[in-house]
């Protein structure tokens, strides 16, 4: 059973907050450095290098820092995690629908 202490929960913890996936949406295009991360949002600079911090817990993302300048890139190690779970989840389900269409369908009552 796919449970790393607490990393489900940072996972979602951080992927909740809609400025945290709009700077992994940002990092699509490639790596960026904070300060270009947040420029276009309506927040200030503490606010997103506090948001870095949280996806950078749950290993959603990764930092270098290279002189002053501190180097943001997606990481899908946290989402590995996630998707896991959620397949496990989704097995188990499917798993106890197929045995409840099995029952029933034996079952002419």
């Amino acid at each position: 059973m796919v449970e790393r202490q607490g990393g489900l929960d940072l996972v979602y913890r951080a992927l909740s907050d809609p400025t945290r996936r709009r700077l992994l949406t940002a990092l699509r295009s490639g790596d960026a450095r904070i300060k270009d991360l947040a420029e276009p949002l309506p927040i200030s600079f503490a606010a997103v290098a506090q948001h870095v911090a949280t996806l950078e817990r749950a290993r959603l993302i990764s930092r270098k820092v290279q002189g002053r300048e501190h180097w943001i890139s997606f990481s899908a190690d946290g989402l590995h995690d996630a998707e896991a779970w959620i397949a496990e989840q989704s097995a188990a389900w499917s798993a106890r629908a197929d045995a409840l269409a099995d029952y029933l369908r034996r079952d002419p009552a």
